[in-house]
């Protein structure tokens, strides 16, 4: 599999007299959250929330600013969320995807919307064993 990218909009959602900014975005499930790079952070005025300790890829620990509130939009979803200031580019992980309930078609290198929820993001409110087992009986 190739590398994906998606065009995604990103809003400060405590400011909304704030301007939404586009930005190409590398997708990568085996990340969990939202990463910006700090000119983004600072275009969108997004409030320090805390900081978090993340480890990268070459197995080194950072302490990394945790911003927010962000609301994301792609593909007709949206989501609302913290962000993780590093990086040079944006970096959309699996809990943003998750929560917008879209998939990435490999063969076609393009996120999509799940086929199984086409209209409205579909959620999971308790666990799929639990799901799987009520459904039985």
């Amino acid at each position: 599999m190739g590398i994906i990218y998606a065009d995604l909009r990103l809003a400060n959602q405590a400011r909304p007299d704030l301007e939404e900014i586009s930005a190409p975005a590398l997708v990568d499930t085996g990340a969990l959250h939202l990463c910006i790079p700090e000119h983004l952070a600072v275009q969108l005025q997004l409030g320090h929330l805390k900081q978090r300790e993340v480890q990268t890829a070459d197995g080194k620990s950072h302490l990394i600013d945790y911003v927010g509130p962000v609301k994301l939009s792609l593909l007709g979803r949206e989501c609302f969320t913290g962000a993780l200031v590093m990086g040079n580019q944006v970096l959309l992980g699996a809990i943003p995807m998750e929560d917008m309930d879209l998939i990435i078609e490999p063969s076609r290198m393009r996120v999509s919307v799940n086929p199984l929820s086409p209209n409205i993001p579909m959620s999971l409110a308790k666990g799929l064993k639990y799901f799987y087992s009520s459904r039985s009986t």
